[in-house]
């Protein structure tokens, strides 16, 4: 047995500086605040809309556990709710100029995610009832994800 998975958008999150809240019974604390950005795949586009964020915990053995909660809205004005978890890791040089929002080499850390969509509008229904998996690359200023369907 084999998982098949299919590319179906790409966003390009744009992001402010982090708030650091500081050291929390599991790790330091981020939360990074979503201004906007875009998305794109074969069958829709649109923004991403201000208000979001990412919630962050930089855990004690560094791995950061990322949970974002942001909102699409397509081209043709329909809204998509989004709950984004995963987890970025790597070499101790790297998980630190990002931290910094410095830029690295793209595939020198590990950054995943398991999103969850709900939207009401039946033509991108799909995205109610099926898994996807994220592969995400962070910029200084901007986070860059690529989202597949697995079939």
């Amino acid at each position: 047995m084999s998982i098949e998975t299919k590319h179906v958008f790409d966003v390009l999150v744009k992001v402010d500086p982090p708030i650091e809240v500081g050291t929390v019974s599991s790790g330091e604390r981020r939360i990074i605040p979503i201004t906007g950005g875009t998305f794109e795949g074969e069958n829709f586009k649109g923004r991403i809309l201000p208000g979001g964020a990412d919630y962050q915990i930089v855990r004690r053995d560094h791995v950061t556990e990322v949970v974002a909660h942001y909102s699409l809205q397509t081209d043709d004005g329909t809204n998509i709710y989004v709950i984004n978890r995963g987890y970025r890791h790597g070499p101790e040089e790297i998980i630190n100029k990002l931290i910094k929002g410095e830029p690295v080499p793209e595939g020198s850390y590990y950054f995943k995610t398991t999103p969850t969509f709900e939207v009401s509008d039946e033509r991108y229904s799909f995205l109610n009832s099926n898994i996807f998996i994220g592969i995400g690359t962070r910029e200084p200023d901007c986070v860059k994800i690529k989202y597949y369907q697995v079939l």
